[in-house]
């Protein structure tokens, strides 16, 4: 277990860290995945309509199940509301059904647990290995399954200092990261998971960048406005300063809370050899990374010139030197 705990166990609360987990996929009826829950971690499942369920009281706290699509899930509530217009009983009974198959093709399923304490994350292995057996399908399945696995870490303070070497750290290696994930080429194309620009990542690595609070959110929206980046910082942003996310990006779907919304990873769920414990042992090196000010430092500094080769983007030499700087120990 040491292994895969962080360098700083502790929140900024003075609390044991904990991360969510949010695993898209398909090919598993949901009751089989709510059995599966309820199997290993206790519960009662509680159905808010064919789109949602809720399984509550279980050993990891609770856990969601949905059908990750707004309207989808509009669609549900709509159906299940007392209030709604009377339905044709054959087609509830039968187009129903058929609109939800229909769907689970294109719109992936989504588990979504409550915070766990980041030492007891791996009780979450079991549940993803049974899901596996029952022949759940991940990002590499069809070219339309851009399904990702989201880890959402607590950041171990809310200081600009702590939140800027978290950026640095997570800019410095990403292509390691990326190339060690294989990113699917799908997920790629979407927007979701895009990376941050040149321009935003030399204005973090600057030696000369010392932040506020405030600064540092202000020059993130003003380069990022969007959730679309593989290492989404709004939920952070907006549980520090709501108003001024607010005031800058208008999207219902940013929920404020105190951690990394880390979007990058595949679910490779189909894949035996594949549990979450490998894209968290990836993120680990970021946390690592960024308690290291002195090989953080190093790093930034070497990336920064890297940048500035006309020919970065396409020859590679950043990933070897990652890989270089990986082999060697030195982010331990």
């Amino acid at each position: 277990m040491a292994s895969l705990l962080p360098p700083v166990i502790a929140n900024y609360a003075g609390e044991t860290r904990c991360v969510g987990v949010e695993v898209e996929f398909a090919g598993v009826p949901p009751q089989d995945v709510l059995a599966a829950i309820t199997s290993l971690y206790g519960g009662e499942i509680e159905e808010a309509h064919m789109f949602e369920y809720r399984v509550t009281g279980t050993s990891l706290g609770s856990f969601k199940l949905e059908l990750d699509s707004s309207q989808l899930q509009a669609l549900g509530e709509a159906l299940s509301s007392s209030e709604r217009e009377p339905i044709n009983e054959t087609i509830e009974a039968f187009g129903l059904p058929l609109l939800s198959k229909a769907a689970e093709a294109f719109v992936p399923w989504e588990v979504v647990t409550d915070p766990i304490e980041i030492n007891n994350l791996t009780k979450l292995l079991p549940l993803i290995s049974s899901m596996q057996q029952a022949g759940a399908l991940g990002t590499r399945h069809a070219v339309h399954f851009a399904f990702g696995l989201h880890l959402n870490p607590d950041v171990p303070d809310l200081s600009a200092e702590t939140i800027l070497r978290y950026l640095r750290a997570y800019f410095c290696l990403y292509d390691w990261i990326r190339a060690k994930e294989d990113i699917n080429w799908t997920r790629t194309l979407s927007p979701y998971i895009r990376h941050f620009k040149n321009d935003y990542i030399r204005h973090i690595l600057a030696p000369s960048y010392k932040p506020t609070i405030e600064l540092l959110i202000d020059d993130y929206l003003a380069f990022n406005p969007t959730r679309n980046r593989s290492l989404d910082m709004l939920p952070l942003f907006a549980f520090i300063d709501e108003n001024r996310v607010r005031d800058k990006v208008s999207d219902d779907r940013i929920k404020p809370r105190p951690t990394f919304h880390y979007r990058l990873p595949n679910c490779d769920i189909d894949n035996p050899n594949w549990n979450i414990d490998y894209p968290w042992s990836l993120w680990l090196q970021v946390e690592k990374l960024a308690c290291n000010t002195l090989m953080l430092n190093q790093l930034c500094e070497k990336y920064l010139v890297n940048l500035d080769r006309l020919t970065a983007s396409i020859d590679g030499q950043w990933l070897e030197t990652l890989n270089t700087f990986m082999k060697s120990g030195e982010n331990t």
